[in-house]
């Protein structure tokens, strides 16, 4: 069963496994507004925990999403690059950005669980 964290940035991320998938949050998508562009990472991308991964671009405006631990992009959600609105429309299914090994299983502790995401949105 996939255990599910927040980071403060508000991306989600679902791990199992040791893989995790990531997106950004329905509040977070709410904040951006209609998505029109998502650039994705190449696969096999070696990360570190808050780099710049993905950006995200609004009729608002363009933001960075970070990774939310070390690790390898191992797919990413090709989907988007035809229709960017599934982030919107899915965030947490059929929005997701890119799936990712989880180098360090110890990062996980510094997330937040839905209950404390959720007290953190206000």
């Amino acid at each position: 069963m996939a255990t599910i964290y927040y980071t403060e940035d508000h991306e989600w991320l679902s791990v199992e496994g040791g893989v995790a998938t990531v997106g950004i949050t329905d509040y977070a998508q709410e904040q951006l507004g209609d998505l029109v562009f998502v650039e994705l990472p190449e696969t096999g991308r070696t990360l570190s925990r808050g780099d710049a991964t993905v950006v995200v671009e609004s009729v608002k405006a363009a933001s960075d999403v970070y990774a939310p631990a070390d690790g390898e992009v191992t797919e990413v959600n090709e989907a988007l690059t035809a229709d960017p609105a599934l982030v919107n429309s899915a965030p947490q299914g059929a929005g997701w950005l890119w799936k990712q090994t989880i180098a360090d299983e110890s990062q996980l502790a510094g997330l937040m669980d839905e209950a404390a995401y959720k007290a953190h949105i206000g």
